[in-house]
């Protein structure tokens, strides 16, 4: 059993839990994952490392109310314990001086951008990031990483707050500006991934984005991960999460993300009515 050892609401929505769990404190790197269990009847849902502190012994992980699992999840607080948490599991971000890394965050993929950002710049890089959402409401931890980032761009959808537009506007001004930019990190929803890619792509800039297909049991035993890179199927839990988004199947990816909806949605309505939540 894994204790929470503190919930804060960040925005409507999405959750932050700081979680006992000394082992895998021990052994995080950014762009790693851990896979949680609520209690023994739960499902199996991957989660990306935001932070850890090894010498308290605790990982926080971010989370957005989605589908079933990650609603009953919201409903626990502080002091409340989650039965698995298994980690930390994948490939760490390969952190590398590489020269000026431009690190683009979508919705709440920013907590996961933080600690990438934070070791690139350690590593010597000078650091741009780029955050987006769909409006003011939804931001966060842009002071957080405003502090591990040489210059932070926001951006909202709608306009709402800081800069109107897409993340990747600012992401092709800044290579069409001249900008020696040697690497490029993008992570948030696939199809925002999948622009940052098609925008750099002209440019030559090896783009990273870090791919969150269906997983089960993160361990490459089950293949439910399986993905397509440069025409090779690679498994994103042993394999990834990170690859090069140039050679990513994109429309492949998309297709395995979308085979149980229907089911995700008989199981969100069915717990719902168990529960009486209408949230």
């Amino acid at each position: 059993m894994y204790k929470i050892l503190l919930k804060e609401d960040l925005v409507p929505g999405i959750h932050l839990f700081k979680v006992a769990a000394p082992n895998v404190a021990k052994k995080a790197c950014p762009g790693q994952f851990v896979v949680i269990r609520i209690d023994e009847r739960g499902e199996r849902i991957p989660l990306t490392i935001a932070d850890w502190d090894e010498e308290e012994g605790s990982v926080t992980i971010v989370f957005m109310e989605v589908g079933t699992t990650t609603r009953r999840l919201a409903w626990l607080g502080t002091g409340d314990f989650i039965t698995d948490f298994v980690g930390p599991l994948g490939l760490p971000t390969h952190i590398d001086k590489f020269g000026t890394v431009v690190c683009v965050a979508g919705g709440f993929a920013v907590a996961t951008i933080v600690p990438i950002a934070r070791a690139m710049r350690r590593e010597g890089n000078k650091v741009i990031s780029i955050m987006g959402a769909r409006n003011k409401s939804l931001i966060f931890w842009e002071e957080r990483l405003r502090s591990v980032s040489d210059q932070l761009i926001a951006t909202t959808d709608d306009g709402s707050y800081a800069r109107k537009g897409l993340v990747t506007e600012p992401l092709k001004e800044l290579l069409e500006n001249g900008e020696k930019v040697a690497r490029v990190i993008a992570i948030g929803p696939s199809i925002m991934m999948k622009f940052c890619a098609k925008t750099t792509e002209p440019f030559g800039v090896k783009t990273i984005v870090s791919l969150n297909p269906i997983m089960v049991d993160g361990t490459g035993m089950c293949g439910c991960c399986r993905v397509s890179v440069g025409g090779v199927t690679k498994f994103a839990c042993v394999d990834g999460p990170d690859f090069d988004g140039h050679q990513v199947d994109w429309d492949l990816l998309f297709a395995r993300q979308r085979i149980y909806l229907d089911e995700e949605k008989r199981s969100l309505e069915q717990w719902q009515g168990q529960s009486g939540s209408c949230s």
